[in-house]
């Protein structure tokens, strides 16, 4: 008896091994994707992962990839296991993106998203995704964002206030250097708050508000480089580290705790606001993106089944407080920096927004209508425009992306796929993608290819817009200008329109009211989550770009 259950044990585990080696080892081998050109590896375990998402080197490397083994390539994951399709085919991508029920986000990064800010529309997928989207849609019409509009002139005054302040307190007269990342951080945490909850955090003038100091730690725990022995078991065994927490988990939960508290009460009084609004006749007029969630969500005709709980909501208020306050203070660090490398530019792009500044005052008490009507007249402004979405173009706070495929697919193509061996496959118009591959959408590689955007793709050149019908960028897919900043396809960037104001309001802003120039300190490009700015050779200080900044001579906003 003995024996014959030590035979089955044995019999069970072989199979198991041979098993692990079919479907580790020897089924990769056969995988469709290795029929493509790709780099070597050196190892079983090496990859080429560092080497296409490090954005100090990605550049050069997606253009030798490009020119050595076509737009199609193969890349190797973490294992041998794990061969990746890497594609700056625009018709590929384009594909990708456009089909969301058959390429969706790895589990292993939904899981991540979801232990930080629950699953809203950052982590769902399917039905699910579609149903929170349809919520949240009517709270960015242009109609409604028009209230963003006001708070988002009062908290640029604040922050350029702040800033003379410190200038007048600092040993110089005119001038001090600042970390604008820092600064313009606490600036659209404060713009999310009040546009998200209507709750004002007033962090531009300290950090000590209970809910914005759980958002401030539980993001930077997002953005921390953790031990990645933690973060694997965290992804494929959670109940181990539930049971054993670190540092990290434990201020992740308290955060947690503290948002569920303040936040969920807000939710609360907010839906009571709405219901009492509706039983008086006098419907509640909350501008905010909480109170449109709630409304859209309560509205009569639409069906029960696709509306979403009150879990649902807060978790996508978390979304936006994590998008929203990240992407836009990054993309305006990026731009200011940019523009303090670029001095000739930064005179131009100050000269044009002076051209429509008030006539008198500073125009911190101009009246909601003309606010509305001061943002009308910047949005249009032709080089602001350049500007910020060359700035975009250049360096996009998302560097890349990456979707599963959930079935066999063929994903068509339009540049001439390179076989393994170096001969072009001529009559090749598909790649076969089996189920469970991952495909590397690069939003960056597509946004600086020299092939579409010129020779001086790489350069800050806010006037190459001007001249867009002589380049071939046209072809290339994307939700904002030909690039793929904001993505594509039915998960692009819900919140476009509202970074768009967010940008062009603080820019017209501040460079009426400052000069920004670089110091002797390099700022340098890491993907640590999005594309944020280090000092070199002070990584360990964080996320940080120093910069100078100058009264002008005359204010004139």
């Amino acid at each position: 008896m003995f024996y014959s259950f030590a035979a089955v044990v044995a019999a069970a585990f072989l199979l198991a091994a041979a098993s692990l080696i079919f479907f580790l080892l020897i089924r990769p081998l056969y995988n469709p994707l290795q029929l493509l050109a790709g780099p070597p590896t050196k190892g079983i375990f090496a990859n080429h992962l560092q080497l296409v998402l490090d954005p100090s080197i990605s550049p050069r490397v997606h253009e030798y990839y490009v020119n050595k083994y076509g737009r199609s390539i193969r890349i190797q994951g973490v294992g041998p296991w794990d061969v990746r399709l890497l594609t700056l085919d625009p018709i590929s991508v384009a594909h990708v993106l456009k089909h969301s029920n058959v390429y969706e986000k790895p589990w292993q990064s939904r899981r991540l998203i979801t232990s930080l800010i629950g699953c809203g529309m950052l982590a769902a997928e399917g039905a699910v995704h579609k149903r929170q989207r349809r919520v949240a849609t009517p709270a960015f019409s242009l109609k409604n964002l028009r209230a963003v509009v006001p708070l988002v002139f009062r908290k640029g005054h604040q922050l350029g206030s702040k800033w003379d302040e410190m200038i007048s307190s600092s040993s110089s007269s005119d001038h001090l250097v600042v970390d604008v990342c820092h600064w313009i951080s606490r600036a659209t945490f404060d713009v999310i708050g009040l546009a998200g909850f209507d709750y004002d955090f007033n962090a531009i003038h300290h950090e000590s508000n209970e809910l914005f100091s759980a958002y401030k730690e539980m993001f930077e725990v997002a953005i921390s480089q953790g031990n990645p022995i933690r973060t694997i078991f965290g992804i494929y065994a959670p109940f181990l580290s539930a049971l054993f927490p670190d540092h990290a988990q434990r201020t992740v939960k308290k955060c947690q705790d503290v948002i569920r508290r303040v936040a969920g009460h807000l939710i609360q009084e907010k839906k009571e606001k709405i219901v009492e609004g509706i039983r008086s006749g006098s419907h509640y007029a909350g501008k905010d993106l909480l109170s449109l969630l709630l409304k859209s969500n309560m509205a009569t005709d639409l069906p029960a089944d696709q509306r979403i709980s009150d879990t649902d909501i807060l978790h996508n208020i978390n979304t936006f407080m994590f998008a929203g306050s990240d992407t836009s203070s990054l993309s305006l660090t990026w731009t200011l920096l940019l523009l303090a490398e670029n001095p000739a530019i930064q005179d131009r792009l100050r000269a044009e927004l002076s051209s429509v500044a008030p006539i008198s005052g500073d125009g911190s008490q101009l009246s909601e209508e003309d606010i509305h009507s001061l943002y009308s007249a910047v949005s249009d402004l032709p080089l602001l425009h350049n500007v910020v979405r060359e700035s975009i173009r250049l360096i996009p706070p998302v560097h890349s992306s990456i979707r599963v495929a959930t079935q066999d697919d063929e994903i068509p193509v339009s540049y001439p796929v390179k076989h393994r061996h170096g001969n072009v496959l001529h009559n090749k118009t598909s790649i076969t993608v089996p189920r469970g591959s991952f495909v590397h959408v690069a939003v960056e590689g597509f946004n600086l290819d020299k092939s579409f955007w010129g020779a001086d793709a790489w350069e800050f050149v806010p006037d190459r817009w001007d001249h867009l019908d002589e380049l071939d960028a046209l072809e290339l897919p994307g939700l904002f200008s030909n690039t793929l900043t904001f993505s594509a396809g039915p998960r692009s960037c819900i919140g476009l329109r509202f970074s768009m104001i967010e940008i062009k309001t603080f820019l017209y802003i501040l460079l009426t009211r400052f000069k920004f120039e670089t110091t002797d300190q390099k700022i340098i490009r890491a993907n640590v989550v999005l594309t944020r700015p280090y000092v070199s050779g002070r990584y360990k200080e964080g996320s940080q770009c120093p910069l100078l900044i100058t009264r002008v001579t005359e204010t004139v906003l």
